[in-house]
């Protein structure tokens, strides 16, 4: 599933296609077609992203909400767009560029209070400039928890997926199966600052990268990271190499049904 760095590109990525355009929207695939055709004709305002969820904000308090799930995918090109194939749930398109959607978990109109709601409903996003780390501690240090499944919850902190967790985890020396009441304040703050650097600098460049310079293969003399996700890390995906900072064999476990990745000794 697309981490929230994801999430926030998409939104740039269609303002700068569609913001202040009038739009055309169909859903060749049928499953939102009165969506579809409420949209269609209405002026694209502004897009935002909160954690893993899409929101697009048209004129007439229209707002579009998408969350990509495992399996959704967007696509977009200049000009005409081109005749559908496959499972299309929406297609919007203006005088110069068109966006087709296929396979996401939502693809919904919701009103104002509903985007409201939504948002209630999550924890803050580390990606946004109107984040509340307090509100997600006060829930990290009543629970008995694993930081990791915490992290992971997306009503405790919205955007962060398996990669920023482990990542972040590894780089603040936190066993991921520490309670959350026992991290201290002062450990919340330098994890959720680091969380902040990591997934705005995944957002400029489109991939995660947690490895600090002195562990780069340049520094290191090591082969790059080959992997689909891209990026160079310290733990994600890596269980039994060794650790980029003491050489232990990297750890994997499971957490809330998911893989896991820490570093024994780094984090003890």
């Amino acid at each position: 599933m697309p981490e929230g760095h994801t999430i926030h590109r998409l939104a740039a990525r269609h303002a700068e296609l569609f913001a202040g355009d009038k739009v055309l929207a169909a859903s060749p695939q049928g499953r939102f077609a009165e969506g579809a055709a409420l949209l269609s004709g209405t002026v694209l305002e502004s897009t935002e992203a909160y954690g893993k969820h899409l929101l697009h904000h048209y004129a007439g308090e229209l707002i579009l909400h998408v969350h990509l799930g495992l399996y959704g995918k967007f696509a977009d090109g200049d000009g005409e767009p081109p005749e559908p194939v496959g499972q299309i749930r929406l297609r919007l398109a203006s005088d110069r560029h068109w966006l087709e959607l296929r396979g996401p978990t939502a693809c919904e109109l919701l009103t104002p209070p509903e985007a409201a709601a939504l948002r209630a409903r999550l924890g803050p996003d580390p990606l946004r400039a109107d984040a509340d780390p307090d509100r997600a501690y006060a829930r990290i240090r009543r629970s008995s928890t694993p930081l990791a499944a915490l992290l992971l919850d997306q009503s405790v902190v919205a955007g962060t997926g398996l990669i920023f967790v482990t990542e972040a985890l590894f780089r603040a020396g936190l066993p991921p199966t520490r309670p959350g009441r026992e991290l201290t304040r002062t450990g919340w703050d330098a994890l959720w600052a680091d969380l902040v650097e990591l997934m705005t600098l995944a957002v400029g460049t489109g991939r995660i990268d947690t490895v600090r310079p002195a562990h780069l293969p340049e520094a290191m003399g090591r082969p790059a990271r080959v992997d689909r996700h891209g990026g160079e890390v310290y733990v994600y995906r890596r269980p039994g190499q060794p650790c980029h900072g003491c050489a232990t064999p990297i750890a994997r476990g499971t957490i809330t049904a998911r893989n896991l990745y820490w570093c024994p000794t780094c984090q003890t």
